[in-house]
C-alpha cells in the first residue's frame, strides 16, 4: 500500500468535502490603467496575462516594469494563485499559476489578472489548489461560467462560487509532491530544448542580418504583399471544421468554410497577440476580423522566407509603433511601413530551408525532444486528473502507475 493510499483510508475514507471557493480564499483583482501611466512616476514590477497563462510555476525574478504613480492594489506574495479573466477561447479564462518563491519586490498585477489568496494554508495548500485549478474537472466548471461571445470571460463573482475538494491537508501535499516530481522531470526537458532555441535564434538572427552584405534591397511590405484582415468572428469557429481558422492567438480554431486560398503570414491585430503570434499557411483558411494575413505579390520574395523575417524583426518593431490603448493593437500603416530585406531568391530559399530546419528540430512534437516533453504533459495531465477527481479507486491510479514505470524502463533500454 502506497502512502497516498494509507492516508487516504485513515483520513477521508468516506470521501473528501466540497467547498466553494469563496469559503475558503478571497480574490483581488489587478491594477487598471497600467498602460496610461508608463509616463508618470514610480516604478513597481507587474506581471502580464501572457506571463501567468504560459507559466505553470510564476518566475518572479523575469518581469516587466510598469510606470505608476499610485498603486491600487495588494502586493503580491508566495502562495498567491494568479487566474487570467478574459480570453479568446473560452478555455483560456481562468488559467492559473501559483508564486511559489518569497518577493523581495511588490510586484503588482495587470488588469487581465485576477489574485487568489487562500484564507489558511493549513486547511488549503496554495500549490494544491493551483494544480487543481488546471485539471479537467474544475476546467470544466469554468467553461459553464464562462460569458462572452467574440471575447470571453469569468467574472470574480462566478468565479468565486466553483466548487473546489478539501482533502485533508496531509493528502493535499502527498498529491502535491506526486505531481511536482512529473513537472520536475519536464523542467530538465524543457531547460535543455529551451537552450537549442536560444542556438537556433542566435543562428536565425545572424542569417537575417545583412548589415555586412549590401546585397540586399528593402522594401516596404505593402510593396510586396497584400495586406488586410478577415471576416470571421471567433463564435463562428466548429469544433470539427475542415479548415484552420486563424484567430489572435497562438492555436487555430476550426471552421467548415474558408475565406482564403493561398500563402499567408497570419499575425495578431490586437490583444496580448500582438508581437508574438504568427502563422504560416499555404492553403485554405478562415481568418478572425482582428487578425492580419500579409499574402506575397511579389514574385523576388519567397513566402517561407518573408514568414522567417516578419516573425523575428517584426516584434522589435511594432513594440516601438503599436498603438498602446486599453488593449495593444496594430493599424494597417504600421505593416505598410514595416520594411523587408530581401536578397537574392536562392538565398532567400536557402536561409528558409535552414530555418524550417531548425524550427522542426526545436517544436516538432513528432520527433526528439518536443515529443519527449508532449509525452510527459500527457502522462502528468493523465495522473493530475486522476489524482485530483476524488471519485476513482486510488489502486487504479497506481497500478496505472506502475504499468507506467515498467514502459519507461523499457524504453530507456531501448534507447541505451
Amino acid at each position: 500500500m502506497s502512502k497516498l493510499e494509507e492516508l487516504i483510508k485513515e483520513l477521508c475514507p468516506n470521501g473528501v468535502e466540497y467547498k466553494k471557493i469563496n469559503e475558503v480564499a478571497i480574490q483581488f483583482n489587478g491594477m487598471t490603467g497600467v498602460s496610461k501611466k508608463w509616463a508618470e512616476t514610480g516604478n513597481c514590477r507587474f506581471i502580464d496575462y501572457l506571463n501567468a497563462y504560459n507559466n505553470l510555476k510564476i518566475d518572479v525574478n523575469n518581469k516587466p516594469f510598469a510606470t505608476v504613480a499610485k498603486v491600487q492594489q495588494n502586493a503580491l506574495k508566495k502562495g498567491d494563485i494568479l487566474c487570467t479573466c478574459a480570453s479568446e477561447t473560452p478555455d483560456e479564462c481562468a488559467i492559473s499559476s501559483v508564486i511559489e518563491d518569497e518577493l523581495e519586490d511588490n510586484i503588482f498585477l495587470d488588469d487581465h489578472l485576477f489574485c487568489i489568496r487562500v484564507n489558511d494554508d493549513k486547511m488549503v495548500n496554495p500549490v494544491f489548489l493551483n494544480y487543481y485549478f488546471r485539471c479537467n474537472e474544475f476546467r470544466n466548471k469554468v467553461n459553464k461560467a464562462v460569458r462572452g461571445v467574440t471575447r470571453f470571460y469569468i467574472s470574480n463573482v462566478d468565479f468565486m462560487k466553483l466548487t473546489i475538494p478539501v482533502p485533508p491537508t496531509e493528502v493535499q501535499r502527498e498529491i502535491v509532491r506526486i505531481l511536482d516530481n512529473f513537472t520536475e522531470l519536464t523542467a530538465e526537458l524543457t531547460a535543455e530544448l529551451t537552450a537549442r532555441k536560444k542556438q537556433y535564434e542566435y543562428y536565425r538572427d545572424q542569417l537575417l542580418s545583412f548589415e555586412k552584405t549590401g546585397r540586399v534591397e528593402r522594401r516596404f511590405l505593402s510593396e510586396i504583399a497584400d495586406i488586410c484582415t478577415g471576416s470571421s468572428n471567433t463564435e463562428d469557429a466548429e469544433e470539427n471544421g475542415i479548415y484552420p481558422f486563424f484567430v489572435r492567438s497562438q492555436e487555430p480554431l476550426k471552421k467548415n468554410d474558408y475565406e482564403y486560398d493561398e500563402e499567408a503570414i497570419i499575425t495578431a491585430g490586437d490583444g496580448v497577440g500582438v508581437g508574438k503570434v504568427f502563422h504560416y499557411v499555404n492553403g485554405k483558411y478562415a481568418l478572425h476580423q482582428r487578425a492580419y494575413r500579409i499574402h506575397p505579390i511579389s514574385s523576388s520574395v519567397d513566402g517561407k522566407y518573408l514568414f522567417h523575417y516578419f516573425a523575428t524583426k517584426f516584434p522589435n518593431y511594432i513594440a516601438k509603433t503599436m498603438y498602446d490603448g486599453s488593449v495593444p493593437s496594430i493599424r494597417r500603416p504600421m505593416l505598410n511601413r514595416f520594411e523587408i530585406d530581401i536578397p537574392e531568391l536562392s538565398i532567400q530559399k536557402r536561409i528558409a530551408n535552414v530555418l524550417d530546419n531548425f524550427d522542426t528540430i526545436c517544436s516538432d512534437l513528432n520527433i526528439g525532444l518536443p515529443a519527449e516533453i508532449e509525452a510527459r504533459n500527457k502522462q502528468y495531465e493523465y495522473y493530475r486528473d486522476k489524482l485530483l477527481t476524488f471519485d476513482n479507486s486510488i489502486a487504479t491510479i497506481l497500478t496505472d502507475r506502475q504499468t507506467d514505470r515498467q514502459t519507461d524502463r523499457q524504453t530507456d533500454r531501448q534507447t541505451t
